[in-house]
């Protein structure tokens, strides 16, 4: 089998993992009553993406002085980025005004870093097919709580089921592309994974602290508040050990 196949089949096993997101939430009346909660769980496998995941990949590149500046590009731009989606919804008629800017910002953020896997996935395989196979794993073990988490985020803000798993599975497919890139361009595609990995960590974490944080904070019950709480160490936690067993 040739490396090119081996690569495209394990990016598609990755980016078939998108698609648990609707098999776990298959009754809208069980979605609607833990949704609220699977938010805080969301902004946790965020951040824990971002400062557990990404930003220690992007230290162990080099260029340690560059990562802050990228992670701050990284910000800024998602913050322009939602205030033009803002000002799109709110010029385009009522058709979107019950869907959050935050559901196409994570979409975005998202991408990055699936097109990030699938250029590790391939440049794993470039080196031996054993750690390519150990590659594949790894990520798939990340996607699987993050892809969770992304499902819950659109349908939170405001997508139908249907539209979130077409959306997820779409952004899933850049992965795809990262391993195309990464296959005929590995040198190039090496060289600007810091950028793209710091980047991704502004997102992530503009994602998390401007749009689903304050959402959380909208619960005013103690035990509730305390159980969201909870569910947002365990997002982080769950990065945490899948990063501790699946290294990649």
């Amino acid at each position: 089998m040739s490396v090119l196949l081996q690569i495209l089949i394990a990016v598609l096993i990755v980016s078939l993992v998108s698609i648990l997101g609707i098999l776990i939430f298959l009754k809208k009346k069980t979605l609607n009553k833990i949704l609220f909660y699977l938010v805080s769980f969301a902004a946790g496998t965020l951040l824990g993406a971002a400062f557990l995941d990404l930003l220690p990949e992007a230290l162990e590149q080099g260029f340690k002085e560059i990562v802050p500046i990228f992670i701050l590009v990284g910000i800024l731009a998602f913050f322009v980025l939602e205030k033009f989606l803002h000002w799109h919804h709110h010029h385009t008629g009522h058709e979107h005004e019950e869907v959050h800017g935050f559901t196409y910002l994570n979409i975005f953020g998202d991408a990055i870093h699936n097109f990030l896997d699938g250029a590790v996935i391939a440049i794993s395989f470039l080196n031996s097919t054993s750690l390519g196979i150990v590659a594949t794993i790894a990520i798939i073990a990340h996607e699987i709580p993050q892809e969770i988490a992304d499902f819950s985020i659109l349908i939170y803000g405001g997508f139908s089921k249907m539209k979130a798993l077409i959306y997820n599975f779409m952004t899933a497919l850049t992965a795809v592309i990262g391993a195309l890139a990464a296959y005929f361009y590995s040198s190039l595609i090496q060289n600007s994974s810091i950028f793209l990995t710091s980047f991704a960590v502004g997102g992530f974490v503009y994602i998390a602290s401007t749009d689903l944080i304050p959402e959380i904070h909208k619960e005013k019950n103690l035990r509730k508040s305390f159980v969201q709480l909870i569910l947002l160490a365990l997002g982080i936690f769950v990065i945490w050990v899948v990063g501790e067993v699946f290294q990649h």
